[in-house]
């Protein structure tokens, strides 16, 4: 299942923080990762490239030892690949405006970016001794769907299903947003049962960080909900 849009709330203005943080997004990709053409070809990175990646990506042994602590922020912004990053982007772009619109746009960069934090710190309780980069904007993404299974429970997404055959559907958020979170509790059940418990980080997915970054912003558009007022939450998406 591939969400491809959901409904814009009636009088929403610009997601200014969302676009901008799609543009920073694209923009780091195409001038300082030219070189990177495809999901996967990160182990095959030049020497200068894989310098730039060992400097701003996050590597938990590193953190674990209060090192590197700026990777905790600019490894949001580091992709592995066009798929990586056309994927972020289109969660991103499909459940970050309505979540903007909700909390404000300084209060939404303010979330974004602690959830992304929140992820990653969860990733490196588990693997502490893993060497392995860590990048992307998964976390802080799925901290957004956290917030928006929150607001907006009932509104409806359009899905592309590709099975046997390929069409395009319907799916209440929190069913496709419930779907999403299980496959990562599933996949990092079993990262955990491969690595050991709190041994080395194995497999190409922080599946950790994606359920801590969703912990998070669950947690926090909970937290937040009565104070949004019901200008905001009487509207479903």
């Amino acid at each position: 299942m591939i969400p491809i849009s959901d409904d814009r709330l009636e009088g929403a203005g610009r997601p200014y923080v969302t676009l901008a943080l799609i543009a920073i997004n694209v923009a780091v990709y195409l001038v300082l990762q030219p070189t990177i053409p495809a999901v996967g070809a990160i182990d095959r990175l030049p020497a200068e490239i894989a310098a730039f990646y060992d400097h701003w990506a996050l590597v938990p042994a590193r953190i674990a030892h209060g090192q590197a602590l700026y990777t905790l922020l600019s490894a949001m912004f580091l992709h592995g690949g066009l798929g990586h990053l056309g994927g972020n982007m289109l969660y991103l772009w499909i459940f970050g405006d309505n979540v903007e619109e909700a909390l404000g746009h300084g209060r939404f960069l303010l979330f974004y970016l602690f959830c992304g934090i929140l992820a990653a710190l969860l990733q490196v309780l588990l693997f502490p001794a893993s060497e392995t980069w860590t990048l992307g904007a998964s976390g802080a993404i799925a901290g957004v769907l956290g917030a928006y299974l929150v607001l907006y429970p009932r509104a409806m997404v359009r899905v592309l299903f590709v099975l046997l055959w390929i069409r395009i559907g319907r799916l209440r958020a929190s069913v496709l947003i419930a779907f999403w979170f299980a496959i990562q509790l599933w996949s990092g059940a079993g990262q955990l049962a491969l690595a050991g418990a709190g041994g080395g980080q194995e497999g190409g997915v922080a599946y950790w960080a994606h359920v801590g970054g969703f912990g998070a912003g669950f947690l926090i558009a909970r937290s937040l909900r009565s104070r949004l007022g019901p200008g905001t939450l009487g509207r479903s998406a």
